[in-house]
Order: C-alpha cells, then sequence, then structure tokens
C-alpha cells in the first residue's frame, strides 16, 4: 500500500518513542476500522489486523512493538501485541481477565500498565512485563482510566470518575496509595489526569484543575504534593501533554467551536500561542525538538495531518472539498448568547455572521432551503468547525445544516456546561426552539421547512423537542435515543444510572415526576411531524427495549413514524451500516422535507468504522 489512505484519519498515528519514523494507526479497512503501521521512511503500510467488527484501540512501543485490543462483540477483551514488521502475535498480558479497555502504556523497558473494566463492574489497573502475566495492584468501584505511568514503572495514575466528580489516585507499582487528588486542602474543583514527565526521574504528574470559572494546569510530584499553576488559566476546555525532551507543556483549548493551541513553560512561567489554521485541531502531539504534529479540519475539509519538522506522515489521498457557503451566528437569548454553526447549500449566504439580523441570503434569485438542525450528543460534547460526513451529505443534498451548541454544550466554559437549568433536556429544546426563531427571522430558514436529526443525546432532544414544541418541526430523525427514562435507568449501565440520578436528584421511584417531565414518552402523543427513529437491538447505553415502549405509544396515538433496527451496540457501527442508516435518513428526509435540487453534489467519503456518539 502506498502513503494514502481510502479515508480521511479521525487521529493522528502513535509514533514509537525510540524511532520516530515508525507509526502506528487506525484508518479504513473495507468499511471497518482496522489498525496500520506506517514506515514514514519507505512510505509503505501494513495491515496488522482483520476482523469481522474491526479494531480501533492500538500503540506502539519504544521497541517497535504494535499493540491492538481484540474485542467481541461486548466491547471486552484482551491486549495483543506484535512487531512492527509482521510476525507472531503475542498476548501482551497473559492471564489478565476480559474487560473493557481502559487505556494502556508501555515503558522504555518493557514495563505495561493497563487499566481494564470486567465484567462485574469497576475498574482494575494491572502491571506487568510485557508478554508476562500481570499483577493486579489497583481496584476501584467507579469508571476509572489509566492516567499515566513514570518511565520507570514505579508510579502509575489512575483518572476516576464518580458520580460527577473528577479525581485521580497514584499507586506503587508494588500497590501502595500514595495520592489521591483533590488532596483534602486542595481547592474544590475536578481533577483531570494528563500523564506523567517523559523524562527519566522527574516522576512529576500533569493535571488539568477545572475551577468555578475555567480551567487551570497543575502538577503533583511526590516531593511537592499537589501545586496548580493558577497563572496559567483558559477559560474554556483545555486538554494538555508534555514534550518529550522539555518541562513544557502543549495545551489544546476548545474554544467556540475551534481550536486553539499554548506552548506553556512552567518553569519559567510563559505562555505562548503556536499558530495553525482557523478550524479545529482533532488530535496534536508536540514531538521531540520543538517539533508539532496536529490533524486539521474546518466544516469545508475533511482532515488532513500536518507536521512542523516535514516529517512524512499518512495523508488520505484526495479529499472533496464540502460544497456550499459555510459561516456562524450567535443568537441572544435570556441565559446567554447561543453558538450556531451554519451550513447553506447555495453559493449566496448572509454576508457575515454579525451582519444586518433581517437580511436575508445574498442570491436574492435562490430560494430559502429546506434547515435541518443536526443535534450533536453529549451533552457534554459540542459541535465544531470540522468535517462531518452527515453535514456533507445534507448540503450536497440542497439542505441547509444548523449546528447549535446548547446550553451544556463544552468548549464554552464551565458555567456554559454546567447551565441546564431545572428540567433535564428542556433547556437544551428551548435553545434549539430560540436559534429556529433567529434563523426565520433573518431570513435564513423558512418557517415551515426546518427538521431535526440527532444520535444518541442528540437524538432524545430531536424526540423531546417533536413532543413539546410540535408546531415548530416537519420532520424528525431520532438515531438510538433515550426515549422512555424510566425504562432508560433500569436497564443501562451503572455509570449511566449513577448519571441520571445526578441530573434528576434521585431515582425514578424517588422523584417520578422529574423522569415524565423530560422522557420524550409522556409527550409521545403530542407529535406531530414524521418520524424516523433507529434503534440498536445490542445497545446498553439506550436500550432497545426503551425506544420499543416508545414506538408503540406512537403508533396509539396515530403518529406517522418509521423505525430502522441495527444489529449493533451504541458505540460505533461498521462504515457499511454508517452508509446505511445515512441513506434511510435522507430518502426519509427527501419524502417530508424535499429540498431544491442541489447545484453541485459531491460524494463524502465514508467514515471509518462509523460515528462513535456517547449519550
Amino acid at each position: 500500500m502506498g502513503d494514502a489512505f481510502r479515508v480521511y484519519l479521525s487521529a493522528l498515528p502513535h509514533v514509537c518513542p525510540r524511532d520516530a519514523r515508525r507509526m502506528v494507526l487506525t484508518a479504513d479497512a473495507d468499511g471497518r476500522c482496522e489498525v496500520f503501521t506506517w514506515d514514514a521512511a519507505t512510505r509503505r503500510t501494513r495491515q496488522v489486523t482483520d476482523r469481522p467488527d474491526g479494531t480501533v484501540h492500538c500503540a506502539v512501543d519504544s521497541d517497535a512493538y504494535v499493540w491492538w485490543f481484540d474485542e467481541d462483540s461486548e466491547g471486552r477483551g484482551h491486549w495483543w501485541f506484535q512487531p512492527f514488521d509482521g510476525g507472531c502475535r503475542l498476548p501482551g498480558l497473559p492471564g489478565a481477565p476480559a474487560g473493557l479497555p481502559r487505556g494502556l502504556a508501555v515503558t522504555a523497558d518493557g514495563t505495561v500498565a493497563a487499566a481494564l473494566a470486567p465484567r462485574n463492574g469497576g475498574t482494575r489497573l494491572l502491571l506487568g512485563p510485557r508478554g508476562r502475566a500481570p499483577r493486579d495492584i489497583l481496584g476501584v468501584a467507579g469508571e476509572g482510566r489509566l492516567g499515566g505511568v513514570t518511565p520507570e514503572g514505579d508510579l502509575a495514575a489512575l483518572a476516576i470518575v464518580s458520580d460527577g466528580d473528577a479525581s485521580v489516585t497514584v499507586v506503587t507499582s508494588a500497590g501502595r496509595i500514595v495520592a489521591e487528588l483533590p488532596e483534602t486542602d486542595s481547592p474544590a474543583g475536578r481533577f483531570w489526569c494528563r500523564g506523567f514527565s517523559p523524562r527519566p526521574g522527574r516522576s512529576e504528574l500533569l493535571l488539568v484543575h477545572e475551577v468555578e470559572d475555567g480551567y487551570q494546569l497543575a502538577t503533583w510530584t511526590p516531593h511537592r504534593g499537589l501545586v496548580t499553576h493558577s497563572w496559567c488559566g483558559f477559560d474554556t476546555e483545555i486538554t494538555a501533554h508534555w514534550y518529550p525532551d522539555a518541562d513544557d507543556v502543549l495545551v489544546r483549548q476548545e474554544r467556540h467551536g475551534r481550536s486553539l493551541l499554548h506552548r506553556v513553560c512552567l518553569r519559567r512561567r510563559t505562555r505562548r500561542v503556536v499558530p495553525t489554521p482557523p478550524g479545529t485541531l482533532l488530535d496534536a502531539a508536540p514531538r521531540a525538538g520543538g517539533a508539532l504534529h496536529y490533524l486539521w479540519t474546518d466544516t469545508a475539509h475533511p482532515p488532513v495531518p500536518r507536521a512542523t519538522d516535514g516529517a512524512a506522515l499518512p495523508t488520505p489521498g484526495l479529499l472533496p472539498r464540502v460544497p456550499g457557503r459555510h459561516t456562524e451566528l450567535w443568537t441572544p437569548t435570556p441565559h446567554g448568547p447561543v453558538h450556531t454553526l451554519l451550513s447553506l447549500p447555495h453559493p449566496g449566504g448572509p454576508p457575515s455572521a454579525d451582519g444586518d439580523p433581517h437580511c436575508a441570503a445574498s442570491d436574492d434569485a435562490a430560494p430559502v432551503p429546506p434547515t435541518v438542525f443536526l443535534v450533536h450528543g453529549g451533552p457534554a460534547d459540542h459541535d465544531r468547525d470540522a468535517y462531518d460526513a452527515t453535514v456533507h451529505s445534507l448540503v450536497a443534498s440542497g439542505y441547509a445544516v444548523a449546528r447549535v451548541n446548547y446550553r451544556g454544550s463544552t468548549g464554552y466554559g464551565p458555567r456554559w456546561r454546567r447551565a441546564l437549568a431545572a428540567g433535564v433536556g428542556h433547556p437544551q429544546v428551548d435553545d434549539l426552539a430560540a436559534v429556529r426563531a433567529d434563523l426565520v427571522r433573518r431570513g435564513l430558514a423558512d418557517d415551515r421547512a426546518t427538521a431535526l436529526w440527532g444520535v444518541s443525546w442528540g437524538a432524545y432532544l430531536v424526540l423531546l423537542a417533536l413532543g413539546t414544541r410540535p408546531g415548530l418541526w416537519q420532520a424528525g430523525v431520532a438515531v438510538k435515543p433515550v426515549a422512555d427514562w424510566v425504562t432508560a435507568h433500569r436497564l443501562t449501565t451503572p455509570a449511566l444510572r449513577a448519571l441520571d440520578v445526578r441530573w434528576f436528584g434521585g431515582t425514578p421511584q424517588q422523584v417520578p415526576d422529574r423522569y415524565a417531565r423530560s422522557s420524550p414518552l409522556t409527550f409521545a402523543s403530542q407529535v406531530t411531524a414524521p418520524l424516523l427513529v433507529v434503534g440498536a437491538d445490542k445497545d446498553v447505553k439506550c436500550p432497545p427495549e426503551q425506544i420499543r415502549s416508545y414506538l408503540d405509544a406512537l403508533t396509539a396515538a396515530g403518529v406517522a413514524h418509521e423505525q430502522m433496527w441495527l444489529d449493533t451496540g451504541h458505540d460505533g457501527y461498521d462504515g457499511a451500516t454508517h452508509v446505511a442508516v445515512l441513506r434511510r435518513s435522507l430518502m426519509f428526509l427527501r419524502t417530508h422535507l424535499p429540498a431544491p435540487a442541489p447545484r453541485a453534489p459531491s460524494r463524502p467519503p465514508a467514515q471509518p468504522g462509523g460515528p462513535r456518539s456517547r449519550r
């Protein structure tokens, strides 16, 4: 295989620490996501895995062994490894229990640290030599993820999320807990683990500290304990990585639907912006000598990898440009301005995002197209100025697309993310309705031709909006939604049940009125717009039983609807299934919300492995 992959990349390749020319990545293989090697010296690839359901987790260690996670239909399995150039595959941690992967790290001497979520619940932290039986050094009841391991393998960190709190536990290789962050006398707020310094002898753990109004960098060492660098604050969500050969930190900030990079020197207390093109960085990694690799995209362009050191990164080959005009607008509301990314299918469009709010599209001859509100999941997520195959398909089919970062979205600071107010789901529906009214007022949307389309939590909002605001929308597409909160709570995962209790303030038995007020099932008889519902038979996050109870209610009320069922789980499915859902949804919209013939249709590439949504 040459230097071009058949579809765009979703993450940067993993780079061998001792030989930066050797890389490992996931890419498309006949509609599935599989693991490949990439030799930058020869610009050749080798397919490592070939599994019926694809492979999404991979790594490469200092000795150029390729690692991947071989999972079953429920996502549980084991880590395996193989030499970079091929050969026998070997079990990475023989004797370890099967579980869901929660992170892997391999030190320069071959010590392996891995976190797994076994079938009986909780998270286990395992440590041992590569290819040998590991020691079980820590177990927690909640949802944990490997936070990192020191270069010497003497300390490991486990990041834990429980009931909305984010904490970090540091443990020795013998299993002795040496720190639990936040400490009892530390400032209030959550801590997110970003890994140990890769420089030997440092034993310095990097953290992101969430405070009331933003985020700060923090570090922990065995000698100094926790140090919060309050001088280095950010107003919206960040992630951070150590530079491999310096004490500096690369910070990637998600702000208002786009990405910014900062280089921070904690020792000198300096910070500077690293120039990158406007848009979204799906991934960014510091390299030796101050180099930078990043994966850039915007709404009009699929992701492309870039390197400041001239490294030969794998490229996706010829990629299409999304047709139409892409802009943004802010809608004032009593709760604060709501940000929307807007894509228009015709060459006209608003003269600027801040132009006359009563100004219609500049191309007076072109009719206002039907508008599809593509509702993101989460809710702790956000729509980005980034390529989306569904946006591409809709715009190429003649639809305008509005992506609204409603209350609860990330990228606008902790206060906006926490501004869910009373009544789960209803504040988000209010924001969607406010943006719809603003688009109609500006002449950018037709009051008689708007639809909703969402996946997971976004699909839940589609159903709730159709039931509580039935006069606003002319069609809806809901893929793997929460439709009946009570049944979903009973059948979903323990982690999501705990999240429900935090959101609603109790269980369905304790606060039944709150669950009923936020459940689409309560409002099913009020739906008037045609509706397509897509469910997944193996979905444990949005179980099929609660979707079927909602569909039964629609049938009883005589509401026009269609249904489609997938033989998959919630998080991701192969490219063929993704395309099947996309085609069925477009056919549904063409029937119930016909659009003008597109001027310059183009075919978007399939996304490898399909979308990976989360509730």
